[in-house]
This record gives C-alpha cells, sequence and structure tokens, in this order.
C-alpha cells in the first residue's frame, strides 16, 4: 500500500495512491464501502451468530437468558481497556501507513500485542477466580447465578485469546485491510454456531452441556479468530507483518497508549455506567431482565452499520492527515456518516415495525415479547443519532481526537442513561421503557456532542 508522504504534491503522487482523493462524490463513496463493505459483513455476520446464540440459549429458558446477559456485561467491562488499546494501535498504524512508514505501522503492531497478552493473562486469570462475586455483584438471583458462574469460568479462560485477536484486528483495520478480519471472524463465526448446536443440546454423541456449552463454543470460536489472524500477520498475506525482535520500543508504545488513554477512561466510563443501567432493571425480576437481554442482543444488530462505517472512518482519517491531507479526511469522514446513517435508518424502521417478530425468534414467554417489542420501538427511533455519534468519533478517533469521545460519554452515559434512566424506571415506575428512554436520550446527547466536535474542525491538528 503506497501513500503519498505528508509532504508530497498530491497531483505528482495521485498514480500511486491507493487511498485515491475523493475528488467526487462517487470516489468518496466507494473508497468509503471498500473498507466499510467488508467490516459491515463481518459485523452483520457476528451480530446475526450473537443472536443465534442467544435465541440457542432462550429455548434454556429465561434464568438461561438472564445468566448469560448478566455475565456480559462484566466481560465487556474487563476488555474496555483492550477495546480502547485498539484505538491506539488503529490510530497510530493508519498515521504510519499515511506517512509510508511501514517499519512504523509493523513495529506499533508489536507493542500493541506484547501489552495485549500480558493484561489478557492476568484479566482471564481474575475473571476465572472470582466469577461468583462479579455475578453476585451483578444482582444475579439465586436461581440465575450457578449458570452464571460457569459460563463466565469457561469465558474468563478463553479471553486471552479474544483480545489478542481484537489487538490483531484493530493492527490490519489501521493499515486498511478489512477483508482478513473479516475473513477470519466468518469463519470463527460459524464454529461458534456449530458448537452451539452439538454442545448446547448434545447433539451428534456431544454431551448436553446446556449454557457451559455456549461459553465453550464462543471460546472454541475465539481460538480460532486468533489462529486466522496470527496467520494472516506471519505469513505475509498481509501488508503488516509480524516480524523481527520482540522487545519494547518504549516511545512507540507510549504514543499507542497516548492516544488511548482517553478512549480507555472513555471505556471504563461506559462499561461502568452499563453496568449500574443493568444493576436498575435487574432490580425488576427475572422476565425484566430477560426482556433486556434479548434487547440488548438485538440492539448489537444496530450497532452493525454504525460500527462497520466508523471503522472506515477512522481508518480514512488517519490515512488523510497522515498524508498531509486534512481537507481529504473531512470529506472521506462526511461520506461515510452519509452512508451510516442511510443503512441504520432503514435498519430502524425494521426494528418499529417487526419488533415483535425478532423477539418470537428468542422466546414464547407472551410477557417477555410483548415488552422486547416495545424496547425495540424506541430503539428503532435513535438509530440515526446513534449511528452518526458511532462514525463521527471513529473519524475522531481516526485522528487522535479521542478526548471528545470521552467526554460525550461520560455525559450522555452517566447525566442522562443511568440517572435519567433511574428517574424514570424506579422512581416514575416506568420500569423497562423508563430505563431504555434514558438509553435513547444518552444516544441524542452523545451524538450533538460529537457532531460539534467534528464540525469544529479542530480534530485536524491533533498530534499522535
Amino acid at each position: 500500500m503506497i501513500i503519498p508522504m505528508a509532504n508530497q504534491d498530491y497531483d505528482q503522487a495521485q498514480a500511486y495512491v491507493a487511498f485515491p482523493r475523493p475528488d467526487s462524490t462517487a470516489t468518496a463513496r466507494k473508497q468509503v464501502f471498500k473498507l466499510a463493505g467488508p467490516s459491515f459483513l463481518e459485523m452483520a455476520l457476528v451480530a446475526l451468530v450473537n443472536m443465534a446464540d442467544m435465541i440457542m440459549v432462550g429455548r434454556l429458558g429465561s434464568k438461561a437468558i438472564a445468566a448469560v446477559g448478566l455475565t456480559n456485561e462484566p466481560v465487556l467491562f474487563a476488555v474496555a481497556a483492550f477495546i480502547a488499546l485498539n484505538v491506539g494501535t488503529t490510530a497510530v498504524i493508519a498515521r504510519a501507513i499515511g506517512a509510508d512508514e511501514g517499519d512504523v505501522a509493523n513495529d506499533a503492531m508489536r507493542q500493541s500485542l506484547i501489552l495485549v497478552l500480558v493484561m489478557g493473562i492476568i484479566i482471564s486469570i481474575l475473571g476465572f477466580i472470582f466469577a461468583r462475586q462479579v455475578l453476585g455483584f451483578m444482582g444475579a438471583e439465586p436461581d440465575v447465578l450457578p449458570l452464571g458462574i460457569s459460563y463466565m469460568k469457561i469465558t474468563a479462560a478463553g479471553g486471552v485469546f479474544m483480545v489478542i485477536s481484537m489487538s490483531l484486528t484493530a493492527a490490519l483495520r489501521g493499515a486498511g485491510d478489512t477483508v482478513s478480519p473479516m475473513k477470519a471472524n466468518m469463519v470463527a463465526n460459524v464454529v461458534n454456531i456449530i458448537g452451539n448446536y452439538l454442545l448446547i443440546y448434545g447433539k451428534f454423541g456431544f454431551p448436553e452441556l446446556g449454557v457451559p456449552g455456549a461459553a465453550l463454543a464462543s471460546t472454541i470460536a475465539r481460538i480460532v479468530a486468533f489462529v486466522l489472524l496470527l496467520w494472516v500477520v506471519t505469513s505475509g498475506a498481509s501488508h503488516l507483518q509480524l516480524k523481527g525482535p520482540i522487545r519494547l520500543n518504549k516511545r512507540l508504545l507510549n504514543r499507542i497508549i497516548r492516544v488511548g488513554i482517553p478512549s480507555t477512561i472513555e471505556q471504563v466510563i461506559f462499561r461502568g455506567g452499563q453496568l449500574a443501567y443493568v444493576r436498575i432493571v435487574a432490580g425488576f425480576g427475572t422476565t425484566v431482565i430477560a426482556a433486556h437481554q434479548i434487547g440488548i442482543n438485538i440492539m448489537s444488530l444496530s450497532f452493525m452499520p454504525g460500527t462497520a462505517f466508523a471503522v472506515a472512518a477512522t481508518t480514512l482519517v488517519g490515512v488523510g492527515l497522515g498524508a498531509g491531507m486534512p481537507d481529504v479526511a473531512e470529506d472521506w469522514a462526511k461520506e461515510t456518516r452519509r452512508m451510516g446513517t442511510l443503512v441504520s435508518s432503514c435498519m430502524g424502521l425494521v426494528f418499529i415495525l417487526f419488533g415483535k417478530y425478532l423477539a418470537l425468534l428468542y422466546t414464547n414467554d407472551s410477557e417477555v415479547i410483548s415488552r422486547t417489542a416495545t424496547i425495540l420501538r424506541i430503539l428503532g427511533f435513535v438509530q440515526p443519532a446513534q449511528s452518526m455519534q458511532f462514525i463521527l468519533a471513529g473519524g475522531l478517533r481516526g485522528a487522535g481526537d479521542t478526548k471528545w469521545p470521552l467526554f460525550s460519554t461520560a455525559i450522555g452515559v452517566w447525566g442522562f442513561r443511568v440517572i435519567i434512566g433511574y428517574f424514570l424506571a424506579v422512581v416514575m415506575g416506568m420500569e423497562l421503557v423508563g430505563a431504555w428512554l434514558g438509553m435513547a436520550v444518552d444516544q441524542l446527547v452523545r451524538s450533538a456532542i460529537i457532531a460539534f466536535r467534528f464540525r469544529s474542525g479542530k480534530w485536524k491538528d491533533t498530534e499522535v
């Protein structure tokens, strides 16, 4: 992948640019789709597999749904630091690629993997040892607790493979390679579905493990993804190569961490708020928790367009700024926002019109179905704002401007999702509907803050 250096004249370098200047809407759209398309397909499959995972577990009853849902929240909280570190990895690698510094990009991937490996081992051990205490804190009821503990211990045991795969994916996306992660995760997700069928229900001679079977299938799938992604960066199949001495480069590692620290704080704030949010819902009983977790599971489908186009925005903005073309970076981000918002708006209509039928995929419990359909209508109306917030925040992160996504998350999640959600759900007695209205207001507020920062243009001057 050849990119003009920051001080090169654009016209002279144009013939060699892998990321052509968007001199027309069609050109920009083509480049956005080139990056977002594979990510969209990958995340669509991930979301559908997560849905299938929960649907299979849902056939075991509301207790199983609650156990898996209450476990997933602290797991996501634990990986928050890795998600944030990956932001720094993607931004630094994208800048290096934009400046035609392949050695720096490779070294940035190595530094990220060293840190992730150490942190991943520690988190996996702690999650396994303290599974009971974590689920007790989450408010798991006695009939849910044993299922949750077994699920969390198995998930924690394979956690290190998950976080290393996340790091490799972030590095490849920073280099503009969204196809390799897509292929690896597609294979892993097929393995996950097959493993679910065999291990949850005990088919073809496999043991009938129920909820622990779902955790084991996910862990096996994560190991498969790890192996495939590791092959990509060691076999010559990618622009990035995991070769050379594995030693610390403090200067480069500090760059990655410096960009990632605001995102680390952002993720801790977000996941902390999400834990508090789930604790509010948990107080209304197992049926409400089941409806909430089904809603959250379907909500992962709504993240798909925003997250996929955010990947494109992060890479394109980083490359554009690294190549010394801030106006090009802005044009790419705007076109990415337009395309992503259109897709998410269509998805919002699906949630509004067909929420009941989506809920029927998970359970036959009429009360759970009714509650789920109601909250999906709320989710549908905020899809355009949610998508715009994801995509423009991705652009800011690609520029290394990670503080404003942090500010928006702190204000939106704690000021509105948790506080307003608690007021509506508990004080006003609206229960699950009140909690989800708080979430909707959070999305609107964060979208407004991120849009304000993007329009200011100050992110173009951020140093990475």
